[in-house]
This record gives structure tokens, C-alpha cells and sequence, in this order.
């Protein structure tokens, strides 16, 4: 058997039995969808990070004067680090109509069936393109989409719609939430507790502005609501939190970690600067009023953009047909595909199999049923841009 002759199982299994957790190398699993494209004629164009460590990868079968669809995933996975699996992770196993493997539902297995029909795209000729696009670090900070759409920025042709398979259950997703991710660093002047108005207490202060994050996460849920979301409106929350040497001792350093998740509608910026704000004129102010070395810094940790796809855009209605759905939705959970419509300015939605229910978790899995719609999925799609 060749490589082109797998089935999407066989392929499936192929993927998982790489383990791409994003902390580590791609460029394995990377370089078998290279050779595996080769082999069917098609040329690829990989894009590495500064490194030389991680790639994604970037190729059309087809017409290369034309537009086409994009069929768009990550190749990283999270960890397993600490989960308590009842299998080996990266062997896929088949069991009460699942398949269980880290990375099944998230999201190898939609990147693994788009490619196991590449054989049949190219047998049947394509008179529309079909753009294979595979990235890196998804599950850190999306750079892996961002090289692939710097790296085609200059060729001729560009997609002219992509359908990123996260797991959505083979549902249309035309919106997500956003996110910013901040790490907020409060320095104070140490002292003893006893001494503690001569002090700047930096837990106190962290203590304040994490209220002031909370007020705001009130406020957002008293706006208008989106109530085609499951939280239907912007959220902020505080995950980490350090500071403190001694009971006895008045804290110079506290740190915390907090996020907020956008609808797209709401000014990610404009929120992160009200939050600065109320830092610089209103904390400040009063810390510095006893020492002038003390303050509130922040940092972006990692942030991508809402999805936000009109609903008339083609792009919809194609994957509507494809996927046999009369309505489309919207999710919390974010994906690349905000990336690709933002940064590559290209109609995007999701729609891929599995449920988003099973990603991340121990003994993840995706139900057969859903592999075999997402098969259905690209055997309309070939009816659709194939010539017979």
C-alpha cells in the first residue's frame, strides 16, 4: 500500500501517532504531508518558525490561476502532561464507535480526512482549486496561520473562502468570542507589618484592580446580549495569582494573570485601555504618593481577534450545502479562522467533525458517525469543484 492509498482511518491514525504537542517539533508530521503531496504530483510550500523547529505547510491542488477553497487546520496538539488516560495517547484506538487519540477531535482528524481525499480531488479534476493550509502553535498564539498568510501574501491567487474544521459537529460557525490574555505585574515597597501604612502593600493593590476586572465583567453582563452564543456576552476573568513572601511582611511584588473573551462587537482595545486606566489614575497616584518605585505594569500574553463572517458571504452558503445544514451558529471558543478572515482578509467559517466537549481532556475522542459526515462533507465537495 502507498501513501495515497490510505483511508481516512489510516490516516487518522498516521497523524495521531505523531505527537505535535506545540512546545514541540511538527516538522515529522509536517514532512509526510509534503512527501505525501508529492507523491500526487502537488507542490507544497512550508513555512518554518525563526527556529527551523515548527512549519506549516501551504498547497493547492488544481488550477493555480484561479481562486479556490481553503481547507484549513492545525497539526499541534496539548499536552497529556498529568491526564489520566485509559489508553496510549498517540495510538489510535477504536473502541464503542470512538476513536480515542490526543488530537482526534482537536482538530487532526478534520486536517487528516482533508487530506486522505486529496487522491480522489486530483482523479477527478478540479476546475475549482481546493487549498490545503496546516499549521503550527495554534494552541499557544496562532503564528503558524500568520506565516502561511505572510508567506502567500505575494502569490497571484489567493483563496477566495476557507472552511477551518474545528470541531464544531459538522455544525456552521460563522462567529466566535475573542480574547486578550494579560499579565499584570503590581510593585510595592516592602516593609514590616507592623510598619504597614509606610509600605505599598502590593497584594492590597493587585486586590483593587482585580475588583475593578470584576466590576467591568458586571458591567458586560448587563449589556445587550448575543443570545445565539452560550455566554452571550464579553467576560473577564482572573486564572493566577502570586505575591507575598510572609504573613509578617508587607508584599512588594504581586502578579496575576487575567483574560477576557470578547463578543465580536466589543473593542478589545478599548476595554484593555480602561483597565490601564484605572491603574495609572487611580492606583498610582496613591502608591506613588508614598514611594516614587512603585507601580502597575502590563503584558500581553496572547490575543487573536472575534470571527465575525457575515452571513451572506458564499463562503456560508457553500458550507451549509456541503455539510447538509440549514442554519449556522456561533461558538465561545476561539479558532484561526478569525485569523485568516482578519489577516488574509478571506471569507471564513467552521465547520469540522467532533465536539469541542472533547478537546483538551484525557481519553479524547471523536465518534466514528462524525469522521463518516466529514467523508460525506468532501465527497460533496468534490462534486462541487471537480470536473467529473
Amino acid at each position: 500500500m502507498t501513501s495515497s492509498d490510505l483511508s481516512s482511518l489510516e490516516m487518522i491514525r498516521r497523524f495521531i501517532e505523531s505527537p505535535t504537542v506545540s512546545r514541540d517539533s511538527n516538522l515529522e508530521l509536517i514532512e509526510f504531508i509534503r512527501d505525501y503531496l508529492a507523491d500526487l504530483g502537488v507542490e507544497s510550500h512550508v513555512f518554518k518558525n525563526t527556529e527551523k523547529t515548527k512549519a506549516s505547510i501551504y498547497a493547492t491542488l488544481g488550477p493555480t490561476d484561479k481562486p479556490g477553497i481553503m481547507l484549513a487546520g492545525h497539526t499541534d496538539v496539548v499536552p497529556v502532561d498529568g491526564q489520566e488516560w485509559h489508553t496510549d495517547p498517540w495510538s489510535l484506538v477504536e473502541k464503542d464507535g470512538k476513536l480515542f487519540g490526543r488530537g482526534t477531535t482537536d482538530m487532526k482528524g478534520f486536517c487528516a480526512i482533508a487530506l486522505t481525499f486529496a487522491p480522489l480531488f486530483l482523479e477527478r479534476g478540479l476546475k475549482t482549486p481546493i487549498h490545503y493550509g496546516f499549521t503550527f502553535e495554534e494552541e499557544i498564539n496562532r503564528v503558524g496561520i500568520n506565516a502561511i498568510l505572510d508567506g502567500i501574501k505575494d502569490f497571484p491567487v489567493h483563496p477566495a473562502m476557507c472552511i477551518v474544521g474545528e470541531p464544531s459537529e459538522m455544525k456552521v460557525v460563522v462567529a466566535h468570542k475573542g480574547k486578550k490574555s494579560i499579565r499584570c505585574r503590581v510593585r510595592g515597597l516592602e516593609c514590616h507589618s507592623s510598619l504597614a501604612p509606610t509600605g505599598v502593600n502590593a497584594i492590597e493593590y493587585a486586590a483593587e484592580l482585580i475588583a475593578y476586572v470584576r466590576s467591568l465583567s458586571r458591567e458586560f453582563s448587563e449589556r445587550e446580549h448575543d443570545e445565539a452564543y452560550d455566554i452571550p456576552f464579553t467576560t473577564l476573568s482572573v486564572g493566577l495569582i502570586q505575591g507575598g513572601t510572609a504573613l509578617n511582611i508587607v508584599s512588594k511584588d504581586c502578579t496575576f494573570q487575567f483574560e477576557f473573551r470578547h463578543l465580536p462587537k466589543d473593542d478589545p482595545e478599548e476595554l484593555y485601555d480602561r483597565i490601564v486606566g484605572y491603574a495609572k489614575d487611580e492606583l498610582e497616584p496613591r502608591m506613588h504618593a508614598v514611594h516614587a518605585d512603585t507601580g502597575v505594569t502590563f503584558e500581553i500574553m496572547s490575543e487573536f481577534p472575534a470571527l465575525d463572517t457575515d452571513p451572506g458571504e458564499e463562503v456560508v452558503s457553500v458550507a451549509k450545502r456541503l455539510s447538509q445544514q440549514n442554519d449556522h451558529g456561533k461558538v465561545a471558543f476561539g479558532t484561526e479562522a478569525s485569523v485568516i478572515s482578519r489577516h488574509g482578509r478571506i471569507p471564513t467559517v467552521v465547520c469540522g467533525p467532533g465536539s469541542i466537549d472533547q478537546a483538551h481532556k484525557p481519553n479524547e475522542f471523536i465518534a466514528v458517525e462524525q469522521v463518516a459526515k466529514c467523508e460525506a462533507f468532501m465527497h460533496r465537495l468534490a462534486d462541487m469543484v471537480c470536473v467529473n
